[in-house]
């Protein structure tokens, strides 16, 4: 305590009379120095044994966030190693504290609304992107009566008929994409599967109208929206940073793209209209009578497509990858396609598509192994005990789970690292039979106590998730029906993870090398 009242002193000494930009160079080097030690000393020196340990950092503010930004996962489990399963770090300036393993997904995913809270966790990341007075821009009661009035198209009628539009789309997309002139070629997943992603959900889940209204200018559009979600802006999303200008721009383009589609309906301009997401939006009002704004559509739109355009994109990319690393589990795909639907491959159908476990399981895999999100935060409200522990988290934390790493781990799921869809079979059921709760916009699974939980848990379960999978089977069933896929020669496995989004996407290109099935009818 002494050594760092000293410094401290000697510190003020040197500053007394003088003037900061007079000193130059050589103080300011000084005065980083001093802050580092500072820093370190009070780290040693004043640990509180009923708060989270702290991961070592050097610098204040910037603590941990380089590594962590860098490589999530390893830096997960490097601390899991040397502090256990909760520990805190340093995260521009904002204390970060992480809940590993199922008692952590259980922590962080149960917890009571008053305790911790997503709002103010996320708005900063979400509120440019979607736009103002949407998800976590709102109450959470109005959060959760959007979540109710997207229930309009994820149903299971709605479901049904999305298999053959979503077919559709893909057929379409394979047979007039430069990407794949030909019999064969290399292809950038980066660039292709954003745009397929992009188009079967639009004309499944917003309706023919908006689909007809987007193109690959669109797809380019939520690339730059995606890329506003980036650890610096979780901090500082008003930065004058290139990626948020794109990021400002498109979202403009897109409220705007919805909003005239909203006027020309209101107008009477638009004589053909199916009654789709946005004419259901449109007509729609909270508890309190208050109707949704066309500004409200528009950003819920702009939100819905968002949600349903990140796990299908990552997840579809990485499918392929993986596929195309392992041409055996390509030709189970394809056996199973024949078994199911015959020889001349009958018209896929949302029913059939339970009777695919391969595919499902497939599904299941990359997403244990690739989850979209690395990390899910909310604020804390009221101090919190954390279970079997003397840890009390303070109210002036954020909490942290990472579902990816038990995911990941041995202890959970043997030869962790490897994709095997096969282990999941036996298993198939399991979702199926777990207790479930309806939060206002359809049941989801209850259990929070798991070590695999892509889709989070709890209240803020992705309410998208029913429709990913049908989305992903459909897609995943339709390339296997006419592609094989492998990677470029010279590579022996799948791309690293990049990270500068907060969503796990195959680093750039992603190539792979595709060649039409000889049944191809295209």
């Amino acid at each position: 305590m002494g050594l760092l009242t000293g410094l401290i002193d000697q510190a003020s000494v040197l500053l007394e009379g003088q003037n900061l930009w007079q000193l130059g160079p050589a103080f300011l080097g000084a005065l980083v120095v001093l802050s580092v030690v500072i820093n370190v000393l009070n780290q040693i020196l004043f640990k509180d044994p009923n708060q989270p340990p702290v991961v070592f950092h050097w610098f204040p503010f910037i603590g941990s966030t380089v590594s962590y930004g860098m490589e999530p996962y390893v830096f997960f489990n490097k601390c899991q190693e040397q502090y256990g399963d909760v520990f805190t770090f340093i995260l521009l300036g904002r204390r970060m504290t992480v809940a590993l393993g199922p008692k952590g997904n259980e922590f962080v995913f149960n917890g009571k609304h008053a305790d911790l809270c997503a709002e103010e966790a996320y708005t900063h990341l979400t509120t440019p992107v979607f736009g103002e007075g949407v998800v976590y821009d709102c109450p959470n009661h109005m959060l959760m009566e959007q979540k109710k009035f997207m229930k309009f198209g994820l149903t299971t009628e709605t479901f049904k008929q999305y298999v053959p539009l979503i077919k559709g789309e893909v057929v379409d997309f394979f047979t007039n994409s430069s990407h794949f002139k030909g019999q064969s070629g290399s292809a950038s997943l980066s660039i292709a599967i954003p745009e397929l992603t992009l188009f079967t959900a639009s004309r499944s889940l917003q309706g023919k109208q908006v689909r007809k209204a987007l193109t690959t200018t669109h797809a380019a559009l939520f690339h730059d929206l995606d890329m506003g979600f980036t650890p610096v802006n979780f901090m500082f999303p008003w930065l004058p940073l290139p990626h948020n200008a794109k990021r400002d721009k498109a979202q403009r383009a897109m409220a705007k793209l919805y909003m005239d589609i909203i006027a020309k309906r209101k107008s009477g301009e638009e004589k053909e209209q199916e009654i789709d997401m946005i004419w259901n939006l449109m007509n729609r009002s909270y508890k309190d009578g208050r109707a949704l704004s066309d500004r409200d559509v528009a950003h819920c739109m702009i939100a819905l497509l968002m949600a349903g355009q990140h796990t299908s994109m990552a997840t579809t990319t990485w499918t392929l990858l993986h596929l195309a690393a392992k041409p055996e589990i390509q030709d189970a795909l394809y056996e199973e396609q024949v078994k199911v639907f015959g020889k001349d491959l009958s018209p896929l159908t949302y029913d059939k598509l339970a009777d695919l476990p391969m595919v499902n399981n497939t599904i299941k895999e990359i997403l244990r192994i690739h989850p979209p999100l690395h990390s899910i935060m909310r604020k804390v409200k009221s101090p919190l005990h954390v279970p079997d522990s003397n840890y009390i988290i303070p109210s002036t934390h954020f909490v942290m789970a990472a579902p990816g790493v038990s995911a990941m781990d041995e202890k959970y799921f043997k030869n962790a690292k490897e994709f095997d869809p096969y282990r999941w079979v036996g298993h198939e059921k399991d979702e199926e039979n777990a207790e479930k709760f309806d939060f206002g916009f359809g049941l989801v699974s209850k259990g929070t106590a798991s070590p695999y939980l892509p889709f989070g848990a709890g209240r803020h379960r992705c309410i998208g998730e029913q429709f990913a999978n049908v989305q992903l089977g459909t897609i995943i069933s339709t390339l296997v029906r006419e592609f094989e896929f492998s990677l470029p020669p010279g590579q022996k496995d799948v791309p690293l993870v990049d990270y500068n989004s907060m969503v796990a996407l195959a680093t750039a290109p992603a190539m792979v090398h595709w060649k039409r099935r000889s049944n191809s009818n295209h």
